[in-house]
């Protein structure tokens, strides 16, 4: 067994990375994880802080209601509450994600199974897991949603489980919360059919209980894997070694065969037992919703392995954005454009946008096209889109690159003006129902899709605002005069939609110039008496433009 040499940053470095780039925020103030912590960090998503000044939040004075004090600190954020520490996780660039990505995935690299692990420096099992502050109970697990949470919940995880048959390994983010000190509730997710879930099914059927393993605070290249589709029957951390560019050191389990990380901060082993389910939750989700309680799966610990002074990380989630949702645009936009351009060869994309606020990104996608992309093309993204991920793309909508899908205001501007719903609509039935609430229960396990053509079909005029000089030129004036801060909002300028000519181009530019009465003269000449109000001077045979 190789020794534990590394090319890849531990949970601690990545602290230390985020810290030196000013995105993190120390807490050393007592804060209670109960009550206090996850409404904290909730401001910045629902505060009005803009993207890229939020931060990780790294709690170091950790309390807990009925008086409880914890010796490990809570790390929440730290993986991609912005784009900027989501590439600080992955060691490259915002723009090269993508492609790091598909080279990891294109070409894995096996992991390292080295002994003496730093994740197992200190091991508590039998006896030493049963009663109050030990096991499970020692964790300083938060309550992401005070008020509605039914208990501490583990929501960034990388669940550790195999295949039975092929022995490979899987690992998927699911929740876990705590009901004793050596038992957990666990959320393995059935709909899309994760590999987690099929890994139980397969025990199920061959009566065995399953073995599992939830990694705390492992390595960031390792930790954006959980989250992340990968490929079923693909190891996980042979991935994770592809974006490192070298192999992850793994360790065997203490009570399990499982294979975790060996740099993680906390390891729970144990057995989910495949013949019994028992109610989970309620727990506030992803999806915005709260999670009702429903029968699930439960974890017996037989196991907890940690580093000496750990760190736990957190992932905030629920009302989107979130970090659990950043993690997932980040990742997942590259995907759906390269599934487009590549794979179909569409033509004129020039983006993919998931929605995020309150949305949790699948179900409202956005395809942003150059001017002028045949309605075939813009109709092959569509259905490609809608068609490439079974829980993803309730609502599909083609815009032009003048449209900010993040501008509710623009969207319904390119709707009305853009769109004839006789035409440019179309309704795809039976749709897998997604991740989100069981309200709607007239349908079944089924849902819909919508596509909508929101791009422009022909030519038309201008924005009606000034253009681009003369609003640049009034924004030097306003800072000038010292009034309020200025956050242009687009469109903040006119600019052509192709109906639009040399000559009435002309006219602007002398009326913008004082020469109005130039502009007089001109129509002078062109006056007529066989015309009705409103009609187009190109229309009107020996007018401005109209034939001879």
């Amino acid at each position: 067994m190789a020794g534990a040499e590394r090319g890849y940053r531990d949970l601690r470095e990545h602290i230390d990375a985020l810290d030196a780039a000013a995105l993190l925020t120390r807490i050393d103030h007592p804060v209670n994880k109960d009550t206090e912590m996850y409404p904290l960090v909730r401001w910045q998503f629902r505060g009005g802080i803009p993207e890229e000044d939020r931060k990780a939040f790294l709690f170091t004075n950790v309390t807990g209601s009925g008086d409880r004090r914890f010796d490990i600190p809570v790390l929440i954020g730290a993986l991609a509450t912005n784009p900027r520490i989501y590439s600080i996780g992955m060691g490259v660039p915002v723009d090269e994600i993508n492609q790091r990505w598909n080279d990891a995935i294109a070409g894995p690299i096996e992991p390292n199974l080295i002994d003496d692990a730093p994740c197992q420096e200190v091991v508590i099992e039998g006896e030493a897991l049963d009663g109050a502050g030990n096991g499970l109970d020692m964790i300083p697990a938060p309550i992401s949603t005070p008020g509605y949470d039914c208990a501490p919940y583990l929501t960034a995880t990388n669940v550790v489980t195999r295949d039975p048959e092929t022995g490979i390994h899987n690992m998927g983010t699911y929740r876990g919360g705590f009901k004793s000190t050596r038992h957990m509730g666990m959320m393995i997710f059935s709909p899309g059919r994760n590999g987690g879930f099929l890994d139980w099914e397969k025990y199920k059927a061959k009566g065995e209980r399953m073995p599992v393993a939830v990694v705390l605070g492992s390595p960031p290249v390792i930790a954006y894997l959980g989250p992340q589709k990968i490929p079923h029957g693909m190891d996980e951390m042979a991935v994770a070694g592809g974006i490192a560019g070298c192999p992850i050191n793994v360790t065997k389990c203490k009570t399990n065969d499982l294979l975790v990380p060996a740099e993680a901060e906390i390891i729970i082993e144990g057995y989910i037992e495949t013949e019994y389910l028992e109610p989970e939750a309620p727990f506030g989700e992803s999806h915005g919703y709260v999670a009702l309680e429903d029968y699930n799966m439960a974890l017996d610990v037989t196991c907890i392995t940690h580093r000496r002074d750990p760190i736990i990380t957190s992932i905030i989630s629920q009302v989107t954005p979130s970090e659990s949702s950043v993690i997932k645009r980040v990742a997942m936009e590259p995907v759906f454009l390269t599934h487009l351009r590549d794979a179909l060869g569409v033509k004129g994309v020039r983006k993919v946008f998931l929605h995020e606020p309150l949305t949790n990104l699948r179900p409202v996608i956005f395809v942003q096209f150059e001017r002028g992309v045949p309605a075939t093309e813009v109709w092959r993204a569509l259905y490609g889109t809608a068609t490439l991920q079974p829980i993803c793309g309730k609502y599909v909508i083609a815009v032009n690159e003048d449209i900010d899908p993040d501008n509710g205001d623009a969207v319904f501007w390119a709707l009305a003006y853009r769109s004839n719903p006789a035409l440019d609509v179309q309704i795809l039935p039976h749709r897998v129902r997604g991740h989100g609430p069981r309200s709607d229960t007239r349908s079944g396990n089924e849902d819909a899709t919508m596509l909508i053509d929101a791009t422009l079909k022909s030519d038309m005029p201008p924005i009606a605002l000034p253009k681009r000089e003369y609003m640049e030129n009034a924004k030097a004036l306003w800072e000038r005069l010292g009034l309020p801060p200025l956050k242009p909002e687009s469109p903040w300028h006119g600019y052509s939609l192709g109906d639009w000519n040399e000559e009435w181009d002309a006219m602007a530019k002398r009326a913008a110039e004082g020469d109005y009465i130039e502009n007089g003269r001109r129509s002078a000449q062109y006056r007529r008496s066989d015309v009705a109000p409103n009609t187009s001077v190109r229309d009107v045979p020996g007018g401005p433009f109209g034939d001879d």
